[in-house]
């Protein structure tokens, strides 16, 4: 799941008005954020196993510590008291935990068994990746269902505020398709994979900018 979990955060902001669209989406990203940290320091592993399947070229063999269920809902409690210590809004910041948690339950029905309930516990996913087709058509609709939600809790403001919102799910579709259609990464090359996925947060802060030239309506 990648673009699903963007889906997940633009869809908030019809219920999180005030919040900036960059909090609201590291909220459904935050575990994708810990796994490549935990991968770089040994912590958690997975194989690159290329397939016809561009969905299953990563084996996740270990990650309990970002991807059980038990620790998504930690994450997700630290998430919103940190929200609330820095005067957050009570509503917003469960709205927010509810974010983390949702990252669970997507991978639950997009992986295949390798998601643990807790750590040492047993595995669950629901195996849609199984399918390409239909990976692609439930993330898509997803995102076309969390971008019509964005754009209907708010406004531009400027030029800025009108174009960058679809500027930017035109990149994360870019990206979606290349993460599809490009060459797997060479075996090996986990230490790659993972820089390059924590390089993905920077996602996090232009969706923040964009937000910032649109006013809640």
């Amino acid at each position: 799941m990648f673009i699903g979990h963007f889906a997940v955060g633009f869809a908030a902001k019809r219920w999180a008005p005030r919040s900036n669209l960059g909090v609201l989406l590291l909220a459904p990203l935050l575990l994708d954020f810990l796994w490549p940290l935990f991968v770089l320091a040994g912590i958690e592993h997975f194989q690159i196993t290329p397939s016809g399947n561009p969905f299953l070229t990563l084996s996740f063999t270990s990650y309990p510590w970002s991807h059980s269920l038990l620790l998504a809902a930690g994450w997700a409690l630290l998430f919103a008291l940190l929200y609330r210590w820095g005067g957050g809004a009570p509503r917003t910041a469960l709205i927010l935990a509810l974010g983390v948690v949702s990252h669970w339950v997507l991978d639950w029905i997009t992986h295949r068994p390798d998601l643990p309930l807790w750590p040492g516990g047993p595995l669950v996913g629901l195996g849609l990746w199984r399918s390409a087709p239909s990976t692609i058509a439930v993330e898509s609709t997803l995102l076309l269902l969390g971008g019509g939600l964005y754009l209907r809790a708010t406004r531009a403001r400027d030029a800025l505020g009108r174009l960058g919102p679809w500027g930017y799910l035109l990149l994360l579709a870019a990206l979606y398709l290349l993460s599809i259609v490009g060459p797997p990464p060479p075996a090996g090359a986990q230490r790659m994979v993972a820089v390059l996925a924590l390089l993905a947060v920077l996602l996090v802060p232009l969706a923040g900018w964009i937000d910032r030239h649109r006013l809640a309506t």
